[in-house]
């Protein structure tokens, strides 16, 4: 009995060995020993064996290497992330200056025109395309020729005869009544005359004879005549609607509301 578990050892102990060395094979089934596997893989025969000196150049090519890729991924990187550097060019280009506005004008007025100057203006101002922001005005004018020295009208016949009577009481007698469809109808004429000084002295001397009513009154036709105004423009505008003026003749500027 002892005999047999000694030899079941041994066995044991062998197969043992034998697994552990190969001679079973590898479960991958390829066939091999483990020995054989070994021998193979190291492949001994093309092995080359190097001095210490190649070894350390080799390892310095490698460190090399190794260093220059880093540098041009950073470089990479920080080229992605950074703001572009201003060229030469751009960094002496001087910042753009702005001119401050032209001041605006509340109101100016420019006049008088007659019918045919103010026509010549309005074709001129039209190439300004001012728009709402001009205005025209038109206004009764008189060319005065004479001076008339009388007593308003009275309203009616019988009283401009009653007015009339009061004059020959004062002494008054170089005078008559206005007729017509005049404004002045039943007015009592005084005296005409060429100059306003002139007139002034016909009044004193009535002044002193009593005559508390009369006055003088300027005569000649009536005529037409226009201004314009201009509202919220610049000086330079302004400039160049008084250029327009100049060529059609003769004019005044003032300032309005």
């Amino acid at each position: 009995m002892l005999r047999f578990a000694f030899w079941t050892l041994l066995a044991l102990n062998g197969a043992v060995f034998a697994y552990g060395q190969g001679y079973f094979g590898t479960a991958s089934g390829g066939g091999e020993h483990e020995p054989e596997r070994l021998k193979r893989q190291f492949n001994t025969a093309k092995m080359t064996l190097l001095t210490n000196a190649q070894a350390d150049a080799l390892a310095r090519q490698a460190s090399a290497a190794a260093a220059e890729a880093t540098g041009t991924q950073a470089a990479i990187s920080g080229a992605a992330g950074a703001p572009a550097a201003a060229t030469p060019a751009a960094a002496a280009a001087p910042a753009a200056v702005t001119e401050p506005a032209a001041p605006i004008i509340a109101c100016t007025e420019i006049g008088t025109f007659d019918v045919s100057e103010a026509r010549r203006f309005d074709t001129r101002l039209a190439t300004l395309a001012l728009g709402d922001r001009q205005s025209r005005q038109a206004q009764q004018e008189q060319d005065v020729s004479s001076f008339l020295v009388n007593i308003p009208p009275q309203g009616s016949k019988e009283a401009a005869e009653h007015k009339a009577e009061e004059l020959r009481n004062l002494g008054v007698t170089d005078f008559y009544i206005l007729q017509g469809d005049s404004p002045l109808r039943f007015a009592l004429s005084l005296g005409v005359f060429k100059t306003e000084a002139g007139a002034q002295a016909r009044l004193a001397q009535l002044t002193k004879q009593g005559v508390r009513t009369a006055r003088i009154t300027p005569r000649g036709p009536q005529s037409t005549v226009y201004s314009y105004r201009f509202r919220n423009i610049t000086e330079p505008v302004r400039t160049q609607i008084v250029t327009l003026a100049g060529a059609i003749g003769t004019f005044e500027t003032r300032s309005c509301r």
